[in-house]
């Protein structure tokens, strides 16, 4: 699959008005010049460019403080400025800590959520569900019922390699075991759990996934061939905490649902503002893949923390497959953003160094019948708790057999309330958002 360019350029055209006067070269910071030239690209390109209030920019420090005092509030809480290279290093996967995630259970028993497979905790066997009592000899529960969040980082100690903390786990057969962890920068892997299940309805493909960043390509491919392998019948995507990523990435895995010739079909458009949109407005069809499983229905799971790219996966194939959500609602991003890396490329330096990345929400996204505008989030059909206690794949886990039982026709209503469990991670490493890079350029 051909990548889309991350580092999008804008050409735009002089529709500011009055020429401002220059200011000499001494008295010009890096970051007034971010700051300036990222208010010339919101007057342009932001979704909401005609919400934006009249401030005088030179009262900001920053393009990060601008845009706090330009962001359209009612409907935008994800437009962002961050740092070029942790952005990039993100979205390539890689990461420094343990690699572990964790919440609390209905008995306050604090349990892994998930854990990467680079982790040196995955070849001791730690696993989904396992209850984590102590942390250096420091019991766990206590920090997590009360949210405090200093302890809790103070604790686990900054993301840093080679910063080692001891683990005190109770395994599913009631036996405790101390492991010791450091901390390591690696590659994270997106699939998180891939397998068939032999079901009363057919062999099933399951599949939980993470987040669509570059490694998801060849990841989701070599799922897809073992299902494809398999003869699966029927699917369950699992993206309970995929909060964002490329949208490539979610048209490849959008398209590997269906039949190799359905590339004549429309995924999704995109919708820019109406200053841009004439030019930038785009359908995008189906792509062709190595193991399309040519199916006619889907379950999805899904919770709050299901966003954006995970969100285009579900709304672009409503229109041609039989979809069920089963879970939460999801997140509510029918949105996203085109990135463009500071400073600007010119004529004098056509390949700068690039300090940050700019990220102003540019665009909605509908499917193939217009549906779209979701800011409510995605009602599940069949509301199901996300059952921390078992591991992913696991038939008893509470909303993996509320999505077997859609599949199988015995579906039916929790009798207890649904649990929203606040997980807690290695620190914001993981994309949130959703993604695009068009080539266009953007030059001063």
């Amino acid at each position: 699959m051909k990548k889309i360019i991350i580092i999008s350029i804008l050409l735009i055209p002089l529709l500011f008005g009055c020429k401002k006067d220059p200011v000499p070269a001494d008295e010009y910071t890096s970051e007034e010049r971010a700051r300036d030239d990222f208010y010339d690209l919101m007057k342009y390109v932001y979704l909401w460019y005609n919400t934006m209030p009249t401030v005088k920019v030179s009262d900001y420090d920053g393009p990060a403080e601008l845009l706090e005092a330009l962001r359209y509030k009612p409907k935008d809480p994800w437009s962002f400025v961050t740092d070029y290279e942790s952005f990039m290093a993100s979205m390539q996967g890689s990461f420094v800590g343990h690699g572990i995630s964790m919440s609390l259970d209905g008995a306050n028993n604090v349990r892994v959520v998930s854990l990467y497979e680079g982790s040196d905790l995955w070849p001791q066997g730690v696993r989904r569900g396992w209850i984590v009592r102590e942390v250096n000899d420091t019991p766990l529960a206590p920090i997590f019922i009360s949210g405090n969040n200093t302890a809790y980082n103070n604790l686990m100690g900054q993301p840093i390699a080679g910063i080692t903390n001891k683990f005190l786990f109770q395994k599913p057969d009631g036996t405790t075991v101390t492991y010791s962890s450091t901390k390591a920068s690696f590659t994270i892997n997106s699939v998180t759990a891939s397998k068939v299940l032999d079901l009363a309805s057919g062999k099933t493909g399951y599949l939980a996934f993470e987040t669509f960043i570059d490694p998801s390509e060849q990841e989701l491919n070599d799922a897809f061939a073992m299902f494809k392998a398999s003869n699966v019948t029927d699917l369950i995507i699992d993206l309970r905490y995929n909060s964002g990523g490329y949208m490539d990435i979610a048209q490849q895995l959008a398209s590997l649902v269906l039949t190799w010739d359905d590339t004549t079909k429309i995924c999704y458009k995109l919708t820019y503002n109406d200053l841009v949109g004439p030019e930038w407005n785009e359908s995008y069809k189906f792509v062709r893949t190595v193991s399309p499983l040519g199916l006619d229905r889907v379950v999805f799971i899904t919770t709050r923390s299901s966003a954006s790219a995970s969100e285009v996966v579900i709304n672009s194939l409503l229109p041609y497959v039989d979809v069920t959500i089963v879970g939460d609602t999801t997140h509510g991003k029918p949105a996203g953003m085109n990135l463009w890396g500071f400073p600007f490329p010119s004529d004098i330096d056509p390949e700068p160094d690039y300090e940050y990345i700019f990220a102003p929400i540019t665009f909605e996204y509908l499917n193939a019948m217009d549906g779209g505008r979701f800011y409510e989030g995605l009602a599940p059909d069949v509301r199901a708790a996300d059952d921390i206690t078992h591991d992913f794949g696991d038939p008893e886990e509470a909303s993996l057999k509320a999505a077997i039982g859609v599949l199988e026709g015995t579906k039916s209503a929790p009798a207890m309330p649904i649990r929203r469990n606040r997980v807690w991670s290695e620190g914001s490493q993981l994309p949130t958002e959703l993604f695009l890079g068009p080539p266009q350029a953007f030059r001063k």
